[in-house]
């Protein structure tokens, strides 16, 4: 069966970026920018992205293009024979089922707020506590939480089940395109709001005062931390876009536009969440809280909010699904190369899979919630510690190590492959940094993660 492949370069490029643009952007980003030093964050994380991400990118979308295979059948193509570095592309596998088993029903916290907002359960004037019984009442309800996990695990594979063109790359253009016009639209309306100066000043002066408390050996540690978990590479979820793409341009190229999407979000999401917060003397906090308390408390106060609440909540939707599908569509990848099954075969078995997996972390908020699984961790929090801390920088190594020892494929071999094409190339003076420099980078980010 001939292998797909993307109808269009902007096609690769926006799927690509919608894989590695998250809920993470919006709600990580902006607040670990501000708490670390704002500015000085911004450069360091910037710099870590360029000396990091971009090189792990570019092995991970190598691996795909020079196999045209999915996880474990790319290494198998690739790898020496006798040699086991396949394995590996289980692990990737699970990490992805993983994944999608609290993702699914974060997805579905941000349609439940745009249908909230856009009917108008939230309204103006509402104080704090009615704000956030809105939040509590939604994970104490496995039922509410249950239908929206369903609502996105049905309509993700349905639409992965028309095909890379007519599915995933036709929805996830429409979708980017919307999601970048909706963050400059909030974007501008927030810069717009009285009193707009402090938020900013928080978000992107170097504050050398955050910087001393903190400590810049975290806040360094921090920004490493967010350039190397923001491209979500170590599971194969680029991987299998590697697979899809043309050998028309070099892998450094596309990795960097692939990463200046991703950060441009990433800073106008700080540009949207904090002078909000600051205008209505809201402090802004991480996490679930900032999206779910902090921000419909900002919109209830203010002029237009519901309108204002209904396209955030959109933006986050698409934002969200963004990354489903791509992921979707790398489980799909799998068991066509793998089992042989068909494309709506595949959609049907794994939506029933995802659906059934997904289930734990919705009842982990209300009829399991004094279960902790790692540590006092509920369960999104260990399927996600699991993901975040382990396979993604553990998965990182192993496809660094792959493309440049002579045990794997060899950095000759990787080489030439990131370089094929048109656009910047990666100079061969860079595999001493890739053998000896990177690997320990990586691994000082996996112990920190467990420590």
């Amino acid at each position: 069966m001939e292998r797909e492949s993307f109808q269009s370069r902007l096609g690769f490029l926006l799927v690509s970026a919608g894989c590695a643009i998250g809920i993470g952007n919006v709600w990580r980003f902006p607040y670990v920018a501000g708490a670390n030093g704002g500015g000085i964050f911004v450069l360091f994380y910037l710099l870590f992205l360029l000396c990091m991400g971009v090189p792990v990118l570019t092995m991970e979308l190598a691996v795909g293009r020079a196999s045209r295979k999915s996880a474990v059948l790319a290494y198998k193509a690739l790898e020496k024979p006798g040699s086991k570095w396949h394995i590996h592309g289980w692990f990737c596998i699970l990490g992805c089922y993983l994944l999608m088993m609290y993702y699914t029903v974060v997805s579905g916290w941000m349609v439940g707020y745009f249908f909230k907002f856009a009917s108008g359960t939230f309204v103006s004037g509402m104080d704090a506590d009615d704000v956030s019984d809105v939040f509590n009442g939604l994970l104490a309800s496995p039922k509410e939480m249950g239908m929206w996990m369903i609502f996105i695990v049905v309509m993700g594979f349905l639409l992965c089940s028309f095909g890379l063109q007519k599915g995933l790359e036709r929805i996830t253009k429409f979708m980017m395109v919307a999601l970048l016009l909706l963050i400059v639209v909030l974007a501008v309306h927030s810069l717009m709001l009285p009193g707009t100066k402090e938020g900013l000043a928080f978000y992107l002066l170097p504050s050398f005062s955050n910087i001393a408390e903190v400590g810049m050996g975290n806040v360094i540690a921090e920004a490493m931390n967010q350039a190397f978990f923001t491209l979500s590479i170590g599971i194969a979820a680029m991987e299998v876009f590697g697979s899809y793409m043309s050998k028309d341009h070099t892998l450094a190229g596309e990795s960097i536009r692939i990463c200046a999407l991703d950060t441009f979000v990433a800073i106008m999401a700080g540009l949207i969440i904090f002078p909000a917060c600051f205008s209505f003397g809201v402090q802004p906090d991480a996490g679930p809280s900032l999206i779910f308390v902090t921000l419909p408390n900002v919109f209830v106060n203010m002029s237009g909010g519901r309108v204002w609440g209904t396209l955030f909540f959109l933006f986050m939707t698409f934002a969200s699904f963004s990354t489903i599908l791509a992921v979707f569509e790398n489980l799909l990848s799998f068991c066509i190369d793998t089992f042989g099954w068909s494309r709506k075969k595949t959609a049907v078995i794994n939506c029933v899979i995802i659906a059934i997996a997904s289930l734990p972390c919705v009842l982990g908020f209300n009829v399991w919630g004094d279960i902790g699984i790692i540590g006092d961790r509920n369960v999104l929090d260990s399927e996600d510690f699991l993901v975040s801390n382990l396979l993604l920088p553990l998965g990182s190594l192993i496809y660094l190590l792959f493309c440049v020892t002579r045990w794997g494929w060899g950095a000759e071999q990787y080489f030439e492959e990131a370089n094929t094409g048109s656009g910047p190339k990666l100079g061969k003076w860079l595999k001493p940094y890739f053998q000896f420099v990177l690997p320990v980078l990586i691994l000082i980010i996996l112990i920190r993660g467990l420590i």
